[in-house]
């Protein structure tokens, strides 16, 4: 299907996510297709929802009322899922996106992943890791400020990230030709089937930079000017 016509549902859990990113989240979203449906889940008599209610009209998002029932209990959360699965099965979206950084809804997302849909999760960086990684890819709204090819090198920080370098490595490993050189599409491509990865979440634009900045991995060009990238022990061996 042609993405730009994709039909995306946008759910907003609006006790959880900062309203000041909502034009990232929808420049984002964009890129998949075109937003059929928008919803805000909340109390909207709280004054903490005034930033989202600023939004509502501008945006035309539907805002959906839900009263605390119970002290520690949010009943949007219900609202929202209930919501989330009555679009799945009756309505014709491609594209399913979540914005928020409560970790209650990666039940959903699983389910929508199942029926085959695009899953977009949008939240701060203290999400919990399975609400991440459940999604088809995850932005942070807090994200690290965007680093280009000419920046200085990363901090200590990501270079000893052992999750993410594991991550570039299988990925590098797994599409590699026999002289251990892999294009850069296909390493994107595999990361991207078991992850929710999103170079910007680590404060650089693509993956191109992210790679470039970590003294890890070769990276030169190829065939059509493409990115061939290969990892430095195998230039040891090879």
């Amino acid at each position: 299907m042609d993405e730009s016509k994709q039909k995306i549902a946008l759910f907003i859990d609006a006790d959880n996510a900062p309203a000041g990113k909502f034009e990232d989240v929808l420049s984002e979203v964009a890129k998949y297709g075109v937003v059929t449906i928008r919803k805000a889940y909340g109390n909207w008599k709280k004054a903490s929802l005034k930033g989202w209610e600023d939004l509502l009209h501008e945006y035309a998002i539907q805002p959906v009322q839900q009263y605390d029932l119970s002290k520690g209990k949010n009943a949007s959360d219900i609202a929202l899922v209930i919501d989330a699965m009555d679009v799945m099965y009756t309505k014709d979206i491609d594209v399913m996106c979540f914005v928020s950084s409560d970790c209650d809804f990666t039940p959903m997302v699983t389910r929508a992943l199942a029926e085959g849909k695009v899953v977009l999760g949008f939240g701060e960086r203290k999400t919990p890791a399975p609400f991440v990684n459940a999604c088809s890819k995850f932005l942070f709204l807090d994200q690290k400020p965007e680093k280009s090819d000419t920046d200085e090198a990363p901090t200590k920080n990501i270079k000893s990230d052992t999750k993410l370098i594991n991550l570039l490595r299988q990925a590098i490993e797994a599409t590699e030709e026999d002289d251990g050189w892999a294009a850069l599409g296909p390493v994107g491509s595999h990361i991207s089937n078991k992850t929710s990865f999103d170079t910007r979440n680590y404060g650089y634009k693509n993956l191109s930079s992210l790679i470039k900045a970590i003294d890890l991995f070769e990276l030169k060009r190829g065939p059509g000017n493409s990115y061939l990238v290969r990892d430095v022990r195998k230039k040891k061996t090879g």
